[in-house]
């Protein structure tokens, strides 16, 4: 459940929980802490390998000493892979980088006796991008990169400083940069979101953020998680005739509120443009609005009152904040629909065939009523689609998934083992029709689970997680698949991630290479300390 809730708040909670931790040597357990410098054996800890780097098949020479008696007992590893030893002399060893390799530490095991040696690096089809602008990166979790069209971007989420530009004044939770990360001074957010930021659309000629947050800049109350702002940063506000005790003469009655006026009781998740209105989802249980204009029971001055009407995890507002009663809700009953009988999260498609149908995944069995196997889809008024053909859909947890509109296929994460009855360990590949495509085949992953995957266009799968091993071949964290669900050749040699994505998005570097650059919270990628935000070269 823990671990469901982490992807669900788009892992915020896990954001804030680590964002804390900045020194190096407090981001892994040394994994070689029992490691002893025994039977005489030493690598030269002064004198770099020869070559430093190199790609699999490379052969290394490292300088080392007293290892020739046991030259036919010992195993040479990269980052946890064998090794072919090719020569062992009284002072060297030489090795051929295994076609499994990856950045890391190098060791000799002997029996139960491990030797570290020093850091080599596999080079691979995947590089960190030099012309990547924010190279500090952001102090807490990146949760969307929002692209506008006049080629600038907006960056939310959970931090306070982003690139080293809110060393003296803070810049909370959401930031404009160029494309190429470079942070742009000009954008008037003042003290910004008092709290975590989710999402970001543009609608109305206005930029509409969710999260969970009461205030924004000088508006430190009166917003339930969501509000809109001018394209310049600011927020939109309206000046109000608020209520007030009727023996009060003074003149102190207008104030101004943020225009947006509706909300939620608890936090966004997603955040979408749905047929020119707005489209919210999470796990909250009541939309919320204000009254300013009519006093409470006993003629409070400045009366604020806080209305609330039951809807269920998604709700859809209109343009000022007004509830809009006419997409998944009973007037009847002045109640939102049943929705799901658990824990939610939603992918809305943009896909001209599937547009603004919504795609519920996450941890129930029921919706509106009707069984569901922890996933469903909407049509684009609110109603389930019943040629969305799950069976009896995954048999546990869906923490990630996304569409692919190039490939048709979605791809997903969980703690499930069966899709529809089938064996899907983990991670599954899924037809535009909702069914389960047997062409792609997870293999067995060890250490913990895949908490993201995104299809990109070329076939490649990019997934993220707290695993260790996939298919019993070292991968920390991050790894490249292809279709079929296999490693992809060359494209995991990347050392140690920590961390979890909540987006791999197809772009292109400065200098043209293709890139994908990655946001959520990753404290280490390739080995080397990284803030959340990062771009890669992808060959």
């Amino acid at each position: 459940m823990k671990k469901f809730k982490f992807i669900i708040a788009i892992m915020f909670l896990f954001a804030i929980a680590i964002q804390g931790c900045k020194k190096e040597e407090e981001l892994f357990e040394d994994p070689y802490a029992d490691a002893k410098q025994s039977l005489g054996i030493k690598i030269s800890e002064t004198e770099l390998p020869t070559p430093s780097s190199g790609i699999a098949g490379t052969e290394v020479t490292f300088k080392i000493t007293g290892v020739l008696p046991y030259r036919d007992k010992l195993s040479f590893m990269f980052n946890g892979e064998k090794g072919e030893v090719t020569e062992v002399t009284a002072t060297t060893i030489k090795v051929k980088v295994p076609d499994a390799g990856s950045t890391g530490v190098t060791s000799i095991a002997i029996g139960d006796q491990l030797i570290i040696g020093p850091q080599f690096i596999v080079t691979g089809l995947i590089k960190t991008d030099i012309t990547w602008k924010a190279t500090a990166g952001a102090n807490g979790f990146v949760s969307q990169f929002y692209e506008m069209v006049d080629g600038r971007a907006l960056v939310i989420g959970q931090f306070n400083n982003f690139d080293n530009k809110g060393i003296i004044t803070p810049i909370n939770r959401i930031a404009r940069t160029s494309i190429d990360g470079e942070y742009d001074r000009t954008f008037r957010t003042g003290r910004g979101a008092n709290g975590a930021l989710s999402k970001v659309i543009e609608i109305g000629g206005r930029f509409i953020i969710a999260g969970g947050f009461s205030g924004y800049n000088q508006r430190t109350e009166n917003i339930s998680n969501i509000t809109s702002l001018f394209t310049n940063g600011a927020i939109d506000t309206v000046k109000i005739k608020t209520a007030r005790k009727p023996s009060l003469t003074d003149t102190v009655t207008i104030k101004a509120f943020p225009k947006f006026n509706g909300g939620t009781n608890d936090f966004i998740g997603r955040l979408y443009a749905h047929q020119g209105k707005i489209l919210a989802t999470g796990n909250f249980r009541y939309y919320v609005k204000r009254t300013y204009d009519k006093p409470n029971y006993d003629f409070t001055r400045d009366t604020v009152i806080l209305d609330s009407t039951e809807i269920r995890q998604i709700v859809r507002m209109n343009l000022d904040g007004s509830l809009d009663k006419t997409y998944r809700f009973n007037t009847a009953t002045n109640k939102g629909n049943i929705g799901a009988n658990g824990q939610v999260d939603t992918y809305m498609h943009t896909d001209a065939d599937k547009l603004e149908k919504l795609v519920v995944f996450g941890n129930f069995n029921t919706f509106d009523g009707q069984a569901a196997g922890r996933i469903i889809r909407l049509n684009a008024d609110g109603t389930i689609d019943p040629t969305f053909n799950t069976g009896s859909g995954a048999d546990n947890q869906i923490f990630s998934l996304i569409y692919n509109a190039t490939t048709k296929k979605y791809m997903m994460t969980g703690s499930f083992t069966k899709y529809n009855g089938k064996t899907a360990i983990g991670i599954a590949m899924l037809n535009e029709d909702g069914t389960l495509d047997e062409s792609f085949t997870a293999k067995a992953l060890d250490g913990g689970y895949a908490s993201f995957a995104k299809q990109l266009n070329s076939g490649l799968i990019v997934l993220s997680g707290g695993f260790k091993k996939y298919n019993n071949v070292t991968r920390n964290g991050f790894m490249i698949l292809n279709s079929k669900g296999d490693l992809a050749a060359g494209y995991n040699t990347t050392g140690p991630f920590q961390g979890g994505l909540a987006d791999a998005i197809e772009t292109k570097s400065a200098d043209g290479k293709k890139a994908l650059l990655l946001i959520g919270t990753i404290n280490r990628f390739d080995n080397q300390p990284a803030n959340n935000i990062m771009r890669v070269t992808i060959e």
